[in-house]
């Protein structure tokens, strides 16, 4: 019997955003208006590689909006990366924060 899973990940930590930003190389994020192609949205803007237009996180709601032409202005892959990059470094930060110690072993 197989089981089907969706999980939906919700960005609400400002400082997990800029690890993984940092982790994946990418520019600090900014916060504040951001045009998209058709619309201004608010909040913390991460410009991910080889995207036309950034993706803007709602910390306090945590929605994500991004305008990517059906991947013609830039790959679903990227956002993905980016939303393991920010779970590994919520998850890093949330242990610390409760006094455990981290280390990151990659799979092969």
């Amino acid at each position: 019997m197989s089981h089907v899973v969706q999980i939906q990940t919700q960005v609400r930590s400002a400082a997990a955003v800029r690890a993984g930003c940092s982790r994946l190389g990418l520019a600090e994020p900014v916060e504040g208006q951001v045009k998209l192609f058709s619309e201004t949205v608010a909040g913390l803007a991460v410009q991910l590689r080889d995207w036309r237009y950034p993706v803007v996180f709602n910390i306090a709601t945590g929605d994500s909006k991004f305008d990517n032409y059906e991947g013609r202005w830039g790959k679903q892959e990227r956002v993905d990366e980016f939303l393991q990059a920010y779970a590994i470094e919520l998850t890093k930060i949330e242990a610390r924060r409760k006094g455990y110690s981290v280390i990151e072993q990659p799979l092969v």
